[in-house]
């Protein structure tokens, strides 16, 4: 087959085959923008699970369905122990454009841009000097006495109320998404927390779009107690049979090419069903097989070159990061469940090991900051990349 045609190279194709089977979630997403461009109550969406099951590519669907329907909308990707001002502001500086195209009054909008310039100025620490200032870009005086007191928590209500009421005048709205949520610092997610609640208090056009792993709705819960009430939570797992077979096909028969029942079911056992693992594995297949259709021969065959792949740059890159006692910690996890998508009790893995499970909170406490387990519910952990305790057990330290 064609490696240059290969539908499953990043980026190829028209319709990621990672959105296969989020049907549901796309429709649900349409009536919410409907909703709250009525001016109806609507609560904002927060999509949780695992690594690779395609929350990044949904977001990036949902950002497109609002602009086509001339809303504004900006993402940002949180990183942990950064401050959330400088990249909000680029994402609102964006939705604002958006909005701006739509306008007809230039000086309300620069209005808002000036109140967006005050907010992003306070990125800087006071005291900072002038050199070490961030500017963010935008080409108008500064706002005095909104969203600039330095409070967070105050400053992004002002900011949302006033950004959402700009969208309210062209009679749409602004849709704020937000990826790798959980890595947001505690007081941005409160300030977060208590302006969508302000916005739903006045039925505003501005909805938040969160991503993240499956503890994010606990994070959101222990900064606000009424987080529960301002979300609605969508658990993204992986595929089923059926809609991952759709994520292999359709993308091959765009190329006018084909793959037999029995390569489907390979694919299916190597990739489990998540949407990136059949990226990677359908990828290897296209590559290795050397004529049409592709076979499950062919699976087989390029099986090792995507696990190669994979142990690189997926699961690879994420045990780097972890020290020699947290890569300890990850072995154990995975000697306890046999390399199997399960969770283990955080007390078995400390008699595992052979240590007081006392000794063992700061490893784990920072594999959980570090992104690569999480725990679901007290006392238990588990991983929050799949197949990332068969990696272990397959790797030759």
């Amino acid at each position: 087959m064609d490696p240059v045609r290969n539908p499953f190279a990043p980026g190829a194709g028209q319709r990621p085959p990672e959105l296969a089977g989020r049907d549901k979630e796309v429709g649900a997403f349409e009536v919410v923008l409907e909703r709250v461009a009525r001016g109806r109550p609507e609560r904002s969406l927060v999509l949780t699970g695992l690594r690779g099951v395609g929350k990044t590519v949904l977001l990036g669907e949902l950002r497109s369905m609002a602009v086509k329907r001339g809303w504004g909308a900006g993402k940002v990707e949180a990183r942990p122990d950064a401050d959330l001002r400088r990249p909000l502001s680029a994402a609102l500086h964006r939705a604002i454009r958006d909005l701006a195209v739509r306008h007809r009054a230039p000086d309300r909008v620069e209005a808002i841009l000036g109140v967006l310039k005050a907010f992003a100025l306070r990125a800087a620490p006071d005291g900072a000097k002038l050199r070490d200032r961030w500017q963010p870009g935008i080409d108008v005086p500064a706002a005095s006495g909104r969203a600039d007191s330095g409070d967070i928590e105050i400053d992004l209500v002002e900011l949302f109320t006033d950004v959402a009421e700009l969208a309210q005048d062209v009679g749409t709205g602004v849709a704020l998404l937000i990826d790798e949520m959980q890595d947001l610092k505690p007081d941005d997610i409160s300030a977060l927390c208590a302006a969508c609640h302000e916005l739903s208090q006045l039925g505003a056009p501005l909805v938040v779009v969160g991503a993240g792993l499956p503890h994010l709705p606990a994070v959101l819960s222990a900064s606000k107690s009424y987080s529960e009430r301002l979300f609605r939570y969508v658990r993204i797992d992986r595929l089923s049979r059926e809609d991952a077979d759709r994520a292999v096909l359709a993308p091959v028969e765009r190329e006018d090419a084909g793959i037999t029942d029995e390569a489907l079911d390979a694919l299916f056992d190597a990739s489990g069903g998540y949407p990136y693992f059949i990226q990677a594995y359908g990828k290897a297949a296209w590559d290795a097989a050397p004529a049409d259709p592709i076979s499950a021969l062919d699976v087989s065959v390029a099986a090792p070159e995507a696990d190669a792949e994979l142990a690189v740059g997926f699961f690879g890159s994420r045990y780097e990061r972890a020290t020699p006692a947290e890569r300890e910690y990850l072995r154990a996890m995975a000697e306890l469940t046999d390399g199997k998508d399960a969770g283990v009790n955080t007390a078995q893995v400390a008699e595992h090991l052979g240590r007081k499970p006392s000794s063992l909170s700061p490893a784990r406490d920072s594999l959980i900051k570090k992104g690569l387990v999480y725990s679901a519910e007290r006392g238990q952990i588990a991983f929050t990349v799949p197949h990332f305790g068969r990696f272990l057990l397959g790797r030759e330290d």
